[in-house]
Parts: C-alpha cells; structure tokens; sequence
C-alpha cells in the first residue's frame, strides 16, 4: 500500500515544512485539491457531504495546484504530487497540457493529473466555460492534452474543440498518469474507459466497497482490465493495520489520509509541531506496518 497525505487546505506555511516531513516519515505522496473561487451567490448543492452545504469552502484556503506543486517539488526528492482533482472542463485544454508538461518535467516526472468535473456550474459560468457538454468535452480534453505531450504535433476537430495543430515542448520522457475522480456512474465508466486511474472522494469502506465494484465491472466491459490502474482512496479504514488490509483486498493502491475534515467546518488551530507529530504517528502506527518501501 501507498500512502499520500492530504494537508486539507491549511494555512499557506505549514505547507512546506508538512511536505518534507512527509517524505522523511516515508509517505509516498502529497495531494493537492482545487478550487478557483468562492461565488457569492450560488445554488449548487456539493454532493459529497451529507447536507449539500458549501460553506466550509467560504475563507478556506485554496493554493493553485500548478503554481503550488514546483513550490514544494523544490524541497523534496521522492514525493509524488497529484491534483485531486483538478476541474478539468473549466479550463483550457492546451494550458493544462503546457502546465502539466511542465511540471512533470521540472517535478522529474512526479506528477499525477487528477481530472474531474465541477459540481459547481457558478465555476463554469465565471471561468466563461459551458456547464452544457462538459462530459464530452473533458474526454475530448483528455485527448487533446495526451496527444500534446507527445511532443508531436496535435489538433483536434471534434465537436467541442477545434485546434489547430501544435506542439508544446518541454515533454516529459514519460507518460503523466491520468486519474480521474467521481462517484457517479458516467464517472466510473470514464475512469475505466480513458483513465490511468480513479480518485475516491471520500466516505464508508461501505460505500467504497460498491464504487470500485462497479468500476472493476466497467474496466472488464471496456477491456481495460489487464492495464495497469490506480485506485486512491479516502478511508478512514487508513487508520488501521485491520483496515488498510481490507482497503488493499479491496484494490485500493493508494490511501489518501488527512487530519482535519474541513467539509465540517472543522478549524485549521494545531500548530506545525502537532500536524508533524500525527504525521509522525501514521508513519511509526500504519506506513511501517503496512506501506509499499518508499
């Protein structure tokens, strides 16, 4: 089992010191989540907490992904960073193959894209991007973006996009994986159809159970099932030798583990040497235990 800490968008400095304790502490990765603003007026509803509510996102702190990962890439060696997730159909296609380039290559390849869509069609209409079609589009995306990091030429005439042949350099000399993120069936499907791997969003060993479930089922429809795949997980199940067992049984590759859960509202008040400290009970209670050697 791997094992990639979540620092649930804490304060702007306790960033970098969390990232290279996690490296020294042997965790295999470090996540970054994405959120371009914060609506005023809004009427969407977040589907992945009980009540719908968006207020824990209201003055909570969001770093560019693109912009944060060099930062802390820097000042480490062997952590891997992946967006999870970033909302792909709200962006343009090219910059995110020209950001993910360039980050997989100054990274030396440790970088993961995770792609998803917004459930928040106020994201769509600020960034001037249609909530209509966003499926679609971010398939073809996805395309669009591997076909530039190539390092050939790549256009693309599809009904949602019509580029002109390009190329971008910088390339990396390997492939970025391409994970993608969301519970709904379409997601899932889209995840086994084109992706490199699938990102949990959070919840019970026993609503996780039914989701790799059906993602499994659709890899083996699609004939994707003999590639290799990632599966990140957020669990509390991470918390135990018993439970990263069954996570691992489960197909689980990766546990996503976080010390605070900000969906509630809960505050970011510990200080840098307590955040370093529960990293340092996971790595002696759980990695040493369970974890892949890093």
């Amino acid at each position: 089992m791997r094992f990639a800490f979540h620092a649930t968008m804490c304060r702007t400095d306790h960033y970098l010191p969390q990232a290279q304790a996690c490296e020294e502490l042997g965790f295999h990765g470090f996540t970054f989540p994405d959120s371009i603003c914060y609506p005023q007026v809004a009427e969407t509803k977040y589907p992945y907490n009980e009540d719908g509510s968006r207020n824990f996102l209201e003055g909570t702190p969001f770093l560019e992904p693109f912009c944060a990962i060099p930062w802390l890439a820097a000042v480490t060696q062997r952590l891997r960073f992946t967006t999870s997730v970033v909302k792909l159909p709200i962006r343009n296609p090219v910059l995110v193959a020209k950001q993910t380039a360039t980050v997989a290559c100054i990274t030396n390849n440790r970088f993961a894209l995770g792609v998803g869509l917004s459930p928040w069609i106020e994201d769509f209409q600020i960034c001037g991007e249609r909530w209509e079609s966003r499926g679609p589009r971010m398939d073809e995306m996805i395309a669009i973006i591997r076909g530039l990091m190539t390092g050939d030429y790549c256009g693309s005439d599809t009904p949602n996009y019509q580029i002109p042949a390009c190329k971008i350099c910088p390339v990396p000399d390997q492939p970025v994986p391409i994970l993608l993120g969301g519970h709904a069936d379409v997601a899932l499907k889209r995840a086994a159809r084109i992706g490199d791997g699938w990102i949990h969003a959070g919840g019970t060993y026993e609503t996780l159970k039914p989701l790799i479930e059906k993602l499994n089922a659709f890899r083996k429809e699609y004939g994707t099932d003999n590639k290799p795949f990632e599966i990140h997980a957020i669990s509390a199940d991470a918390f135990s030798v018993d439970g990263v067992k069954r996570l691992e049984d489960l197909g689980v590759t990766e546990c996503i583990v976080g010390f605070r859960n900000t969906y509630t509202g809960e505050p970011d008040d510990k200080t840098i040497e307590q955040k370093i400290g529960m990293l340092k009970w996971f790595a002696d209670n759980i990695i040493a235990k369970t974890g892949d050697p890093a």
